[in-house]
């Protein structure tokens, strides 16, 4: 039995790294797509969608069949309990980068403004956080993974700052109030992707190291957070 379990474990995980990988690279190309202007691109991400969902649904579904089948324990029952998780947050991910995607075709003249206020900085910052999360799961590496967390402050404050700034922009200008507005509701898809990123790189540290990191702020603050672990 244990056999069958290892088993499907490791195909799970190959499958959650897979799911990982796609999404990566719909936000990679969504990005792209958004500072070069290009309607292809972006259509192409949007097309590509309906593949990251029929990976969390296979990812679902398999870790259905596992708890119905075995009877996991400590670190096998963690490693499905952070699939389940890590799929969640992977799939909304992918629904981001479509929101992405559909914020080409109105900001296409407007690409210089997005440099301007540095939302292009402040993307490729989120793209990093989000590669890393993954390659924490990938790389069993709890340290990348606290890093990644105590990251998400900054993002926060890049996001308030180039919000304030736009909103004294359109008071002073009233031309730049559509592309403003469409750039403050792609800030949003930005900062909740950090969120995300940072979901993940919880679920990784609860995997390896069975800490339970509710709160960044736990991460400095040693003995608040759940350290026993369930070998």
């Amino acid at each position: 039995m244990y056999h069958y379990l290892e088993e499907e474990l490791d195909q799970l995980r190959t499958r959650l790294i897979k799911m990982g990988s796609l999404v990566e690279e719909q936000l990679e190309l969504s990005v792209k797509a958004l500072l070069e202007g290009n309607l292809e691109i972006a259509k192409l991400v949007i097309d590509r969608d309906e593949k990251v969902d029929k990976y969390d649904n296979k990812i679902d579904k398999h870790c259905q069949r596992i708890f119905a089948l075995t009877q996991p324990v400590a670190v096998d029952l963690r490693l499905i309990m952070s699939a389940l998780k890590m799929n969640s947050e992977l799939e909304r991910m992918g629904d981001i980068a479509v929101n992405i995607a559909e914020r080409v075709e109105p900001l296409t003249d407007n690409i210089e403004l997005l440099r301007r206020f540095k939302i292009d900085e402040m993307m490729n910052l989120v793209l990093k956080i989000v590669k890393d999360s993954i390659d924490s799961f990938i790389n069993n590496d709890p340290e990348l993974a606290a890093d990644i967390i105590k990251l998400d402050d900054t993002v926060d404050n890049m996001d308030k700052n180039i919000f304030y700034a736009m909103i004294e922009e359109m008071k002073i200008n009233s031309e730049v109030i559509p592309a403003c507005s469409h750039s403050i509701m792609l800030l949003r898809h930005i900062e909740r992707l950090a969120d995300h990123a940072t979901n993940i790189a919880e679920d990784v540290i609860f995997l390896i190291d069975a800490k339970i990191i509710k709160h960044k702020h736990y991460l400095d603050e040693p003995g608040t957070e759940t350290t026993e672990k369930t070998e």
